[in-house]
């Protein structure tokens, strides 16, 4: 593939590295499934799996978007992912469509629950509804998904269960705050679960992304005053993206982490309150 053809690429799917990752040769082969994988972060997750070699499964509300990357990641790194359209919210569902991605692709070794939605609301302005919707879409999947998961890896004797979290949490930001709570729930999910499963040789760890400058970031939210101030608590002074996200849970999810477990990589350049 020419440097142009990457270009273009990049151009119409989010979600492919400007530059080379790290290997990890482990990783290769490895059936890899992740949650909300259609774009933002996910999409860059597919990506880099996919460039390691991994077989890697995916769910995604988006139809289009999700065959689009399907599509650009096989041009890119010469593999295609596979990938269901499934709501996280519909369990029954969310079972049914991991069943037949390991009956594809064999057992889920890696586990990457990306999968949220980060909609703004306030204390007064979210409903039961609102506040049942927010969980079963940021932390209800995360208990789910590694109860489909973990039988496979018990057998296989080793998994890596990467739940994706946000400082949000660490930093107490205001704006959505049934979000916030999801994401402080994941962390401790973490925790029991790595207590859990380790003696059967299954990590479980938390990946906190920063800011991360997504598409859907940049169209919603990212205004200049917004990304100066958070640049402005960061030690790192350029905007963290998707790719550094990736870059670290192929990290989390090989070899090279393997007494790792019941952590929290915060991904964020650093960044602090004033």
């Amino acid at each position: 593939m020419t440097d142009g053809a990457r270009d273009e690429s990049a151009a119409r799917v989010e979600g492919l590295a400007d530059e080379p990752y790290a290997t990890y040769a482990d990783l290769r082969g490895q059936h890899v499934f992740i949650s909300g994988g259609g774009s933002g972060i996910g999409a860059y997750l597919v990506d880099a799996f996919a460039a390691q070699g991994a077989q890697v499964s995916f769910i995604s509300l988006a139809a289009d978007a999700g065959q689009a990357l399907c599509a650009a990641v096989e041009r890119h790194r010469g593999v295609r992912p596979l990938f269901e359209v499934c709501d996280v919210r519909e369990l029954v569902a969310l079972n049914a469509v991991m069943a037949r991605f390991s009956g594809r692709a064999g057992p889920i070794r890696i586990l990457v629950n990306n999968a949220a939605r980060d909609d703004r609301h306030t204390l007064e302005g979210l409903d039961e509804v609102g506040w049942n919707d927010s969980l079963n879409t940021n932390l209800r999947p995360y208990f789910f998904t590694a109860q489909g998961a973990v039988p496979a890896m018990r057998a296989c004797g080793s998994g890596s269960i990467i739940n994706m979290g946000s400082n949000s949490a660490n930093l107490g930001l205001a704006g959505y705050p049934a979000y916030v709570a999801a994401k402080g729930a994941i962390v401790a999910l973490t925790r029991a679960l790595a207590r859990e499963l380790g003696p059967s040789g299954i990590r479980v760890n938390a990946l906190i992304p920063g800011w991360v400058m997504t598409r859907r970031q940049q169209a919603m939210w990212a205004t200049p005053q917004a990304v100066a101030e958070c640049l402005a608590q960061q030690c790192i002074k350029r905007t963290v993206l998707g790719s550094d996200v990736a870059a670290a849970a192929l990290f989390l999810a090989s070899a090279a982490s393997t007494m790792v477990t019941g952590q929290s990589l915060i991904v964020d350049g650093g960044r602090a309150m004033p």
